[in-house]
């Protein structure tokens, strides 16, 4: 199917069970969001578009402010900082990278310090399917957070899709 072209499956986005657990995956309990979404993009676009900080400002929670500062050191162990201006205030949402596996994989971790010195683990998988791709995203939240787990999650779905648009 040609870039662009969409059949009632393809580019829809498709929400998988939310599974909120006390669990050992990690040091501590944590709730867990999983959002997926195909992709008419191959696995090298979609993965780049986490990394590019042009594209970040396009596709970063659309809908809740002006992007007005991104800074991404794409390495393992670099850090991210996507600033964001809400109800006049700047809230800067900040993570460093656990692993880059272009274009299979991407993890990190996701806080905004202002708010809670809490941090989060967010795992972006990726893989081909037919001339696209299909992502599946995870993101561990502190189980103090776990009341936000249903705003966290279509928060991602939103940004995937305004991801989709930018890689259009």
């Amino acid at each position: 199917m040609p870039e662009g072209k969409t059949t009632m499956s393809a580019g829809r986005r498709r929400r998988e069970a939310r599974d909120v657990r006390d669990t050992a995956t990690s040091a501590q309990p944590h709730a867990t969001v999983c959002v997926a979404h195909h992709f008419d993009a191959p696995p090298e676009r979609v993965f780049d578009a986490w990394l590019d900080p042009d594209k970040t400002r396009y596709w970063f929670a659309p809908g809740l402010g002006e992007v007005v500062r991104v800074e991404i050191h794409a390495r393992v162990g670099g850090s991210f900082s996507i600033v964001q201006r809400r109800n006049g205030k700047e809230v800067d949402h900040r993570g460093e990278y656990i692993t880059i596996d272009r274009p299979r994989q991407l993890a990190f971790t996701w806080g905004v310090p202002q708010d809670s010195p809490d941090t989060a683990r967010v795992v972006v998988d990726i893989v081909p399917a037919g001339l696209g791709s299909n992502l599946t995203l995870s993101h561990e939240l502190h189980l103090a957070w776990a009341g936000f787990a249903t705003r966290a999650e279509e928060t991602w779905l939103r940004m995937l899709e305004a991801m989709d648009e930018t890689l259009r």
